[in-house]
């Protein structure tokens, strides 16, 4: 998920068009259906465990499986993008992402519930680079960041799945009914946003997304006198979604945009020497990974710690709602926090959010500490994840979207680790003590922050302009 770059070439409309809002509609409506589907799952967790007789560390294992299938899946995003339009794969992906959920959720044996976690998360990968592409072709249009409000829409979707989850499970439903039901209401939910979304293949490399239609791909773009080819947000060959640099020009008054838009490439691709390129990219996939080891700890651990601590399957869910909540909250806020204070304090400070809220309600357990415990630490990620990846995009040293792809790729590492490393722990000496690894990266994030960019002066343009 990317945090944007606008660009001094990009078209002089302001106002978006009555397809422009359609189009913003529709991408909201997947980023809400994608966060509401998994979601639904999360609260069964203690129920499919039980059922299956699981350890801590089988468990963790199991669930571990769906960021092994995003990892496999992930790069071949773009591939699909590219042949059958970002719009298309999301919808279809969420459709089939739905029914993945369902059978990882009526598994007879752990395999298979690996299984289902494994087609769920490969899924979900290919969702998720999609929507998020057709969300910056919308983006473009509107001439302005637009990126992080279809991030909080899927915290909302997140949200209600949790709720949803925990009010079936304190109801008794069978599973099945359940998970059955939700694949049905946000399969529609994704069909009717369908029609909303851009028309058109999807912008290539070099080519323009103009004001009105998004432009063929060719090794030369014309966009009309006075026009000059602008960045588009495309897919990188290796499945992560980039902000394109613009390609020729044509037309009287488009030299200027052009040299600008080539200094700034040139810029960008200044290398550092290469320990300093590495380090500052791994600092970029901890801090997002933290990011990734939060959430994870509120999917996963969540329901299973506050249902040791005594709460009910209804009180256990809060957990997970209360992260993704104040997630939901931290990400409205995110935009302005940053303009005033920089990606470097809000990161730092979120780091403090995380490691002191959950290291009291770790250090005094109890049903309603560990709610707020998981809320503080939801709204100290908030930004993390798109604050890596801006900066990777931004990283001198690598080609156009290497920097971002690379991040986007190996913050799953993040969910796939998590699971199993808080799993064996907690066989070991508790699930307590197995989650002290979230106050652990809170820590992490706050060391490395530094790697991510400060305040701007004002009336500065946007790094990567």
């Amino acid at each position: 998920m990317t945090s944007p770059t606008t660009s001094p070439a990009a078209p002089a409309r302001t106002v978006p068009t009555r397809e422009d809002r359609r189009a913003r509609l529709g991408v909201a409506l997947l980023f809400f259906t994608n966060g509401a589907l998994i979601a639904n799952l999360l609260p069964r967790y203690p129920a499919i465990k039980d059922g299956l007789e699981l350890s801590n560390a089988d468990f963790g294992l199991a669930v571990a499986a769906m960021p092994v299938g995003a990892l496999v899946a992930g790069l071949g995003a773009g591939w699909l993008i590219r042949r059958l339009r970002s719009s298309r794969v999301a919808v279809v992906g969420t459709v089939v992402t739905g029914v993945a959920v369902l059978l990882a959720g009526i598994a007879p044996v752990g395999g298979l519930l690996a299984a289902g976690f494994l087609l769920a998360g490969a899924l979900d990968a290919i969702v998720d680079v999609s929507q998020n592409s057709h969300g910056l072709r919308v983006q473009y249009r509107y001439r302005r960041s637009i990126l992080n409000s279809f991030h909080a829409v899927w915290s909302i979707g997140a949200v209600l799945g949790g709720l949803m989850g925990g009010a079936a499970a304190g109801l008794g439903i069978p599973i099945v009914w359940h998970l059955g039901a939700s694949a049905l209401i946000f399969a529609v939910v994704a069909l009717v946003a369908y029609p909303l979304l851009l028309a058109g293949p999807e912008p290539a490399e070099g080519a323009a997304e103009t004001a009105d239609a998004a432009v063929l791909p060719g090794d030369d773009v014309t966009a009309g006198a006075g026009a000059a080819a602008a960045p588009v947000a495309t897919d990188s060959p290796d499945g992560g979604a980039q902000e394109a640099r613009a390609g020729s020009v044509t037309g009287a008054g488009s030299v200027d945009d052009a040299t600008r838009t080539s200094s700034a490439r040139d810029r960008r691709r200044v290398s550092p020497g290469f320990v300093a390129k590495w380090g500052v990219l791994l600092a970029l996939v901890v801090i997002a990974s933290s990011g990734a080891v939060v959430e994870d700890a509120g999917s996963t651990w969540a329901a299973l710690y506050l249902g040791s601590l005594g709460a009910g399957v209804t009180v256990a869910a809060l957990g997970f709602v209360s992260l993704q909540g104040a997630q939901f909250v931290g990400r409205l806020l995110g935009d302005g926090m940053v303009d005033r204070f920089g990606q470097k304090a809000v990161a730092r400070a979120g780091g403090v959010f995380v490691a002191v809220g959950m290291g009291i309600a770790l250090a005094f357990p109890s049903v309603i500490g560990t709610i707020l415990g998981f809320a503080a630490a939801g709204f100290g990620v908030a930004t993390l994840i798109p604050a890596a990846m801006h900066a990777a995009d931004n990283l001198p040293g690598f080609r156009a979207g290497t920097g971002l792809t690379l991040v986007s790729w190996l913050l799953r590492l993040g969910f796939l680790a998590s699971p199993p490393v808080v799993g064996f722990v907690a066989d070991s000496a508790g699930l307590r003590y197995g989650l002290l690894l979230v106050p652990v990266v809170g820590v992490a994030v706050v060391l490395l922050a530094g790697v991510l960019e400060g305040r701007r002066a004002r009336g500065s343009a946007p790094r990567g302009s």
